[in-house]
């Protein structure tokens, strides 16, 4: 077993909830010693359950700092000195009041990579940027649902998470290059740009993107969810070589190409929703994957996680996800998430 990639690597964390949080635990996964800076009350989302709260928090360290005395001013600059990077995730009013940018911090440390990741961007003022709200403002609640029924949102916090992600990305690369500065993240941005090729489309070729039943590709036929005699099944047939193994299977003749699907969708999509529920949707995974056809049974969370238990981990008393990157010779140690103040006393460097 090696120390983690980031080994050596400490980062500052001052925000609530998810989007920074999340960041800051997937680099505490690769090794980095994350130190959440919490104000005396706490962050917030300590007060929705300790469940949530460890699902974003394992592995670091708390520390609790008033942001509003000079003394709390002055042991985050000690904090900084001893720093790579800041993650602030607050309202740009409130980065800028407490002084988490990069102009305000390098007196401390000209290294320092300092993160704003806020809603609109640092300079977009304070308008309440919830990862729901962000859903709707860029279109993606639009593209979710039924087209007969009203837009909807995914089943977990996606705009939070991929800006975390992002976060996290952007830090890196600004230690990388070596030197201290300001990277900035925005749910916003982040979220406009996962809809890559929807807005490619209609930027470039001026297809307006809508809802399909069923979750339907715009393209791809059949690539969506199915009835079966038991459950639903996803499929997801993107080039002609997964459509001559899952026609062979089902029986299904014509269609050859692409193009032909495409055009003829509905009858395509006929001949396979009926052909489909002739059995269950189990039974048509296991008939459909040793063929190299994507298609899975839809499946609920706790199936989900029953059937893959090597992804479950255990930090302290929880029992959580754990990280999606794998390095060879690496095992992350998962620890704990903090106590509130747990961790007063910071050393120099671990």
């Amino acid at each position: 077993m090696t120390s983690g990639p980031l080994a050596g690597i400490r980062i500052l964390e001052i925000g609530h909830m998810l989007a920074g949080p999340y960041a800051t635990m997937m680099l505490a996964d690769l090794g980095a010693d994350v130190i959440k800076i919490e104000p005396p009350s706490g962050d917030i989302s300590r007060q929705v359950s300790d469940s949530y709260f460890a699902s974003l928090n394992r592995g670091k360290r708390s520390i609790c700092i008033d942001l509003t005395t000079e003394a709390g001013q002055a042991r985050l600059g000690e904090l900084v000195e001893e720093s790579d990077a800041l993650l602030a995730n607050l309202k740009p009013s409130a980065i800028h009041r407490y002084g988490l940018t990069y102009e305000a911090l390098r007196k401390w440390n000209e290294q320092i990579v300092c993160v704003a990741l806020t809603g609109f961007g640092l300079a977009a003022g304070d308008d309440p940027a919830f990862d729901y709200v962000i859903q709707a403002a860029t279109g993606v609640a639009s593209l979710t649902g039924d087209p007969s029924g009203p837009p909807t949102l995914p089943g977990y916090s996606s705009a939070d998470n991929s800006s975390g992600l992002t976060a996290a990305l952007g830090l890196l690369a600004q230690i990388v290059s070596g030197s201290g500065g300001q990277v900035e993240v925005s749910l916003q941005d982040v979220m406009l740009s996962q809809l890559n090729y929807r807005a490619s489309s209609y930027l470039n070729d001026g297809v307006e993107p809508r809802r399909l039943p069923s979750g339907a590709h715009s393209y791809y036929v059949p690539a969506q969810l199915f009835p079966t005699a038991d459950g639903h099944l996803a499929l997801f047939i993107t080039h002609d070589g997964f459509w001559r193994s899952f026609a062979a299977e089902a029986g299904i003749v014509g269609f050859e190409t692409m193009a032909e699907r495409a055009e003829r969708r509905d009858e395509v999509l006929g001949a396979v929703t009926e052909v489909l529920a002739t059995d269950t949707a189990a039974n048509w995974e296991s008939r459909l994957r040793p063929l190299g056809v994507p298609a899975s049974a839809v499946r609920s969370l706790p199936d989900a996680l029953n059937a893959l238990p090597e992804a479950i981990v255990t930090a302290g008393d929880y029992r959580l996800v754990g990280s999606p990157i794998r390095v060879a010779g690496y095992e992350p140690e998962y620890g704990p998430p903090p106590l509130l103040g747990e961790h007063g006393d910071i050393p120099a460097r671990i």
